[in-house]
């Protein structure tokens, strides 16, 4: 009883501080006079009252959270955060069910960029706002931010943390303070979002636009104020601003720092991560351009290069912004994106899939068995980089891939089995495990969610999840073992 008091106390707390993202918000209805500022109000009310009563009844309860619990807390909170910023979306939007208010805020916080609202181009700025506020909460995450704070209410923050990033990246700190850490990357994450929101202001958006898109690019939500996205402004200057800084999101963060802090970029040369990912893109870039050429869905190679560049870089990165309907090209293409999304986002980034350290780690292993059987007598260990990888990280990333096909085929199978479509059921759920949005099909960039029934939502909004918590965090829970003492 004792460990689910001490976690009430820290969920309270961090309630209390989700509470304070409303501000924004309720600034922004009073700007534009869009009525919604009532519904802000109460929610920033309830997210406080709540939290601060759940933390006051369980305030002797107080202590440091077990690894273990980390886990269920950190959980507990992104469903329950999820929830609680439904409300202004329900109070502003009425007939909005729960099922698709919880869809489109869990999109946001998991930066999944799905969305199943049409109309954006004429809904109230302040909801919009909120939409693109989540997904830049949601690119760092929460919790790095909670622990950040709770430090200073005499809470530990390494359990959330380690709860919160799942892989190798989990053990490489910036500083020997976990709360420092969270706090520079924080400020690294708002210079540059402010850097993104002045230059899309520069490439021609209006102010409020480039606010929220920074927020989604910096993020790599991908959502949009415009039902045609990135379409809406047909800006080969916006593209290219938002390709620059979705692939500065997909790159890790803490290299960002050290980039910063040493005024150099020898950091990004020695990464072991950014330079593949780049290298892979730049490729594919090139030979999808090459490929839809050839087909003739563009007259010419540039035309082809500038919508490639863009849709390419957005979808492999877990972003999710789209400028044209590129389900229309030849099916390799936009299928080749949906796999780059799987496989190209870096470790300590805000992008979603496997990662790339993982994807180097399964290459080089591969390539260690092979060798293995021609010399069945050698030592070869694994590097990534200069680091020498332990085999228990090559066992984790192994059972980490297992269950993350798994659960694309289960979700698959689930969408078949209520009457989706094949295609639009396997690219719907790889677009929402790996946090990347637009599928093809009926979930394509031309359309989105909102046609899908309430079980195919719930279906799409658990692969999200999913993806969030790197599998590992939330199937954890449904196992005997953890529950056990």
């Amino acid at each position: 009883m004792q460990r689910f008091c001490t976690l009430g106390f820290v969920l309270g707390l961090i309630l209390m501080v989700f509470g304070l993202t409303y501000i924004l918000p309720i600034f922004t209805s009073l700007y534009f006079e869009d009525g919604m500022v009532e519904h802000f109000f109460n929610g920033m009310s309830l997210n406080i009252g709540v939290g601060g009563f759940l933390s006051l009844v369980t305030m002797r309860f107080r202590g440091d959270v077990k690894t273990r619990d980390g886990y269920l807390l950190v959980a507990l909170f992104w469903i329950l955060m999820a929830t609680a910023a439904t409300f202004p979306l329900m109070w502003g939007m009425p007939g909005l069910s729960f099922t698709d208010a919880f869809f489109e805020t869990s999109s946001g916080l998991t930066t999944t960029g799905a969305t199943v609202f049409t109309g954006l181009d004429s809904l109230a700025p302040s909801l919009n706002l909120w939409r693109h506020e989540l997904n830049w909460i949601g690119g760092l995450g929460i919790i790095v931010l909670a622990v950040a704070i709770l430090p200073l209410l005499g809470i530990g923050g390494m359990q959330l943390y380690k709860a919160e990033i799942a892989g190798p990246i989990k053990d490489s700190k910036l500083t020997p303070r976990i709360a420092e850490t969270a706090r520079l990357l924080w400020l690294v994450y708002g210079g540059i979002t402010i850097a993104c929101i002045l230059s899309l202001n520069w490439a021609g958006m209006s102010w409020f636009d480039a606010i929220c898109h920074a927020f989604a690019a910096m993020g790599l939500g991908g959502l949009s104020t415009h039902d045609a996205s990135i379409g809406y402004f047909n800006s080969p200057a916006i593209e290219m601003v938002l390709t620059v800084f979705m692939l500065i999101s997909a790159m890790n963060f803490a290299v960002h720092y050290q980039a910063l802090h040493q005024f150099s970029f020898k950091p990004y040369s020695d990464d072991p991560e950014a330079m593949p990912m780049l290298g892979i893109i730049v490729v594919s870039i090139l030979i999808c351009s090459a490929y839809i050429t050839y087909f003739d869905v563009y007259p010419d190679f540039l035309i082809s290069l500038r919508h490639v560049t863009f849709n390419l870089v957005s979808v492999a990165t877990s972003s999710g912004f789209v400028s044209v309907d590129f389900d229309k090209w030849p099916p390799f293409v936009p299928w080749w994106m949906l796999y780059l999304s799987c496989i190209t986002a870096c470790t300590g980034s805000t992008g979603g899939g496997i990662k790339m350290f993982r994807t180097l780690l399964l290459w080089k292993q591969a390539g260690r068995e092979m060798f293995s059987i021609l010399h069945p007598r050698a030592i070869n260990p694994i590097r990534i980089g200069d680091m020498p990888i332990p085999n228990k990280i090559i066992f984790s990333v192994l059972a980490f891939i297992f269950l993350y096909f798994i659960s694309i085929v289960v979700l698959t199978f689930s969408l078949l089995f209520s009457g989706l479509d094949p295609i639009s059921s396997l690219s719907a759920v790889m677009a929402c495990i790996n946090n990347a949005g637009p599928g093809l099909g009926v979930v394509g960039p031309a359309a989105n969610y909102q046609g899908l029934s309430d079980f195919q939502t719930w279906v799409c909004t658990i692969a999200m999840l999913l993806g969030r918590f790197e599998v590992f965090t939330l199937l954890m829970l449904f196992t005997p073992a953890f529950w056990r003492k």
